[in-house]
């Protein structure tokens, strides 16, 4: 889920607790361009207040449709759910922006139950992964516990959405590097859990919206159960620790293993592991270190950056060459330099 999208149902719920009428908007469908995907949701109120996005070409026609025409007022006939199409002919296309003559399909939910609403929301914040059911002819919405997202699924009676964290991220230990990758990976959709059993770390951590425990990292990685959806980092600089969660987190479908250090640590590290270990091959290949891409960071908020970077391209399959690999990148400025000073 975007965290877009739940700042939108948040705004939603405090303009219908204020008593304001509004509306919620769901992308159904997309032919050819997308500006925004399938799922993607926007909330406006009857004075044309619009948070979110399903296409920033269509919102200004929404306005003009729906708050200076005829506002749907339930009781007014209007339907609680109304279908919305756009950019069905070349000449909607150009007049809404739509490039290569996209196509676009929405459900407009009017006036949502005010508590169906803060449940909905309730469940978001604490990270919980709900499905969300929405019965077409009279807007009648119901929620239920998902253990894995799927795809938006919309028929003439039923349109049923997956919302909230589809991805997770453990990170080991609390310090200010944690704090800046938790704070992206935030944004980013992860639901962030932080482990560190130093009390001197963990209660200081300033980083709301995450879920801090004080276990120790090979409990806190059991107790986690990571999956293809799941990063789990080691951050601690301590072998003693870091180990300790890596070991685990390398017998489980982790979608990102890795953990900080420089290319000699992350050498050393994959022979210990082996050799006390027992850890094989093709676990250790799993393990990233030195994690990140390469973009000459320096900074905890740079190496956030690059360690984030990194996540995010394997959570989108997109795969991490040589030229972008921290520890390919740097060997070969070693290998530059080398050959700079000695032309020969």
């Amino acid at each position: 889920m975007d965290n877009l999208d739940l700042l939108v149902l948040r705004t939603l719920r405090d303009w219908r607790r204020a008593g304001r009428h509004a509306m919620l908007f769901t992308v159904t469908h997309w032919w050819r361009s997308s500006p925004r995907p399938v799922g993607a949701l926007m909330a406006m109120d009857a004075d044309g207040a619009v948070v979110g996005s399903v296409s920033g070409c269509v919102e200004d026609d929404l306005v003009h449709q729906f708050v200076t025409t005829s506002w749907p007022i339930p009781g007014s006939g209007q339907p609680r759910c109304i279908p919305l199409c756009f950019g069905v002919s070349s000449e909607d296309a150009r007049r809404y922006g739509l490039r290569c003559g996209g196509q676009l399909e929405r459900i407009c939910e009017v006036d949502r139950d005010l508590p169906a609403l803060e449940s909905l929301v309730d469940h978001l914040v604490a990270g919980h992964l709900v499905r969300r059911t929405v019965r077409l002819a009279d807007g009648t919405a119901s929620l239920e516990a998902a253990t894995q997202p799927a795809a938006i699924q919309v028929d003439d009676v039923t349109l049923s959405q997956t919302l909230g964290p589809g991805y997770r991220m453990l990170l080991i230990g609390a310090g200010q590097l944690a704090e800046y990758v938790a704070t992206m990976a935030l944004f980013n959709g992860f639901a962030v859990t932080v482990c560190d059993p130093r009390s001197e770390y963990a209660g200081t951590w300033a980083v709301p919206g995450v879920r801090v425990v004080y276990d120790m990292p090979d409990d806190a990685v059991v107790a986690f159960r990571p999956d293809s959806r799941s990063a789990v980092i080691a951050l601690y600089h301590d072998p003693k620790l870091d180990d300790l969660a890596l070991i685990d987190a390398l017998s489980t479908d982790a979608m990102y293993i890795g953990a900080i250090g420089s290319r000699r640590n992350s050498t050393a590290r994959k022979l210990r592991l082996a050799e006390h270990f027992d850890i094989g091959e093709e676990a250790l290949a799993r393990l990233r270190g030195p994690i990140g891409l390469f973009i000459g960071s320096q900074m905890p908020s740079e190496i956030a950056v690059s360690v984030m970077a990194e996540v995010l391209a394997v959570k989108n399959g997109v795969p991490v060459d040589a030229a972008r690999d921290v520890g390919a990148a740097k060997s070969l400025e070693v290998t530059r330099e080398a050959l700079s000073d000695n032309p020969h």
